[in-house]
């Protein structure tokens, strides 16, 4: 029984991979809390001076930071779970938001605090305490817009946001490189890997993680 994370870019395919993954594992999909989030619109589609005033960026890492941290503990807890997304990768969008000033220090000290404790919480959590594997979703820039712009949700195809969406990708190699120690990585290739319109590169992606699963089982045993 394995715990999955999958991350990467804003539009890059994490559900497609998620739900690829819980289907040939029989696992359970933890998804991303968007489609419910009061906040995310906002979040989109406030001027730089409805942000400063109604600090939008900061109550949206809250409230995702809440969401990921009940989806850990729920999966750790069924310890057969991917989640589209996960925890390992919030404080990455946080980072991002405080760079771009749109989140102020004093927010941004808040908020490492409260992911201090629930990281310390998560260690301390009697059946497991780390995700097994990490899918970490590679493209270039123009495969992010472009797979954004396919999956058409309205307050992410702002034209003004295209430069968020290209600090937030710049980035993102260091936050794995950097930051993330929670688990291994398999890499996938996003611009050469359609896991939706092909079965071939479908099986290709669960092959992998299967064999890397089953390396680190060995492993474990020996």
């Amino acid at each position: 029984m394995t715990v999955i994370v999958v991350s990467g870019m804003i539009g890059i395919g994490k559900t497609s991979v998620s739900e690829l993954l819980a289907k040939e594992l029989g696992s359970t999909v933890y998804y991303e809390s968007v489609d419910d989030n009061p906040i995310l619109p906002l979040f989109y589609q406030a001027s730089e001076e409805e942000i400063q005033a109604k600090r939008y960026p900061f109550l949206l890492q809250l409230y995702f930071l809440k969401t990921r941290f009940q989806a850990i503990k729920k999966a750790y807890k069924e310890d057969n779970a991917v989640l589209d997304r996960s925890i390992y990768e919030d404080w990455y969008f946080a980072k991002v938001n405080y760079d771009l000033g749109r989140i102020n220090q004093l927010e941004f000290e808040i908020y490492e605090g409260i992911l201090y404790e629930m990281m310390k919480e998560i260690d301390g959590l009697p059946y497991k305490k780390a995700p097994d594997l990490n899918i970490y979703l590679k493209s270039s820039f123009e495969t992010v817009m472009h797979r954004i712009g396919l999956r058409g949700r309205d307050f992410e195809q702002d034209k003004g946001l295209t430069e968020y969406y290209r600090t937030l990708w710049s980035g993102y190699d260091n936050w794995l490189e950097n930051h993330y120690t929670a688990s291994q990585t398999i890499v996938v290739n996003m611009d050469k890997t359609d896991v939706v319109n092909s079965t071939v590169d479908a099986m290709k992606v669960v092959e992998e993680v299967k064999a890397k699963l089953l390396q680190q089982k060995v492993m474990t045993a020996v």
